[in-house]
């Protein structure tokens, strides 16, 4: 099997109706040439996409070149980019090429572009408008046919507002913008890819019977808010099956960081207030504040991260519990 091959055997997996329409729309940008950003969060399949992106075009056959811009440091994604000249700097002992050469008739994935320096950005935007470019250290210009498509997870909008991202450039890189659904918006999707995750781990465990998940596990799979996404979700079911000796798996653990040596959290006591003092009454509804994102986080903490079960734990509906969740959910 070759490279393009393995690239679009890669295939996202899902049935709910916000990922089938996701899906939908990936394919028809794929076949138009013109540049698409994906946004989504941490571990929602932005590669994934990107690969299906480039495979589901007519420019399949040719390179699909990757950059995490996010690896490299702001000086060198120039010349990650464009290559550079033989003595163009200190240690440019031979010419090389910029993944740009690289990915000649084919595509550019540029993952985490929202962090690209502003001169770069310059550079960039003089290929999507006129195809050309140069080296670092070469005034000889190269011509670029190249589909770029850009992954984040930042609002590029507001950085463009705060001067951080040329607006010209996300002008001409938002041909089409593909919004990435999160695994919390995808219901029953969870529950197929525990499935996938767990017989596929079960294999590589050597066990005899694939996994079945409780009916407890799987109420907090689906309760859970999954901020890591499908990568969260596939270490969780892969800690599970490998922990258990049994395909019956009981538990799951949502918090691998959780320590169980930890002293013991100390009681909070209600401040002793001097007859004398005056009470700042300005301060109440920051008081409560803190107080409920407190009692919120050691809920959340009992229950695993199981919401329903940490709005049992604070004599709250689920509702209540989940309006909490949304109003402290930067701070948790």
């Amino acid at each position: 099997m070759d490279a393009s091959q393995a690239g679009y055997n890669q295939q996202p997996l899902g049935e709910s109706e916000v990922f089938l329409d996701f899906q939908s729309r990936l394919s028809r940008a794929a076949q138009v040439n013109r540049s698409v950003l994906l946004v989504g969060e941490r571990g929602s399949g932005k590669e994934i996409a990107a690969r299906r992106l480039h495979f589901l075009s007519p420019r399949w056959q040719q390179n699909l070149v990757t950059v995490n811009c996010a690896a490299l440091p702001p000086s060198l994604i120039e010349t990650e980019l464009f290559g550079y000249e033989q003595g163009a700097f200190t240690g440019a002992q031979k010419t090389r090429k910029g993944r740009f050469e690289e990915a000649e008739g084919g595509t550019l994935f540029l993952d985490e572009i929202g962090i690209i320096p502003l001169e770069v950005q310059e550079k960039i935007l003089r290929v999507v408008e006129y195809g050309t470019y140069e080296r670092v250290g070469s005034s000889v210009t190269h011509e670029a046919n190249v589909r770029i498509i850009g992954a984040t997870n930042a609002d590029l909008p507001q950085l463009c507002n705060e001067g951080k991202f040329k607006e010209d450039l996300l002008d001409r890189l938002s041909f089409e913008v593909l919004f990435l659904p999160p695994l919390r918006e995808r219901g029953e999707d969870i529950l197929l890819l525990a499935n996938y995750f767990g017989s596929k781990m079960a294999l590589e465990c050597g066990h005899t019977e694939m996994p079945v998940f409780s009916e407890e596990v799987t109420s907090m799979l689906l309760s859970y808010d999954w901020p890591g996404n499908v990568r969260e979700l596939k270490n969780v079911i892969e800690r599970a099956i490998y922990r258990s000796d049994e395909c019956y798996i009981a538990t799951i653990d949502l918090n691998p960081f959780d320590n169980p040596y930890k002293p013991a959290a100390c009681k909070e006591t209600a401040p002793i207030v001097d007859e004398k003092e005056i009470l700042d009454l300005s301060s109440l509804e920051a008081s409560r504040q803190k107080l409920e994102i407190t009692y919120l986080k050691e809920a959340l903490s009992q229950a695993k991260g199981n919401q329903r079960e940490a709005a049992v734990l604070l004599n709250l509906t689920y509702d209540q519990l989940r309006g909490l969740y949304r109003k402290y959910k930067d701070e948790l």
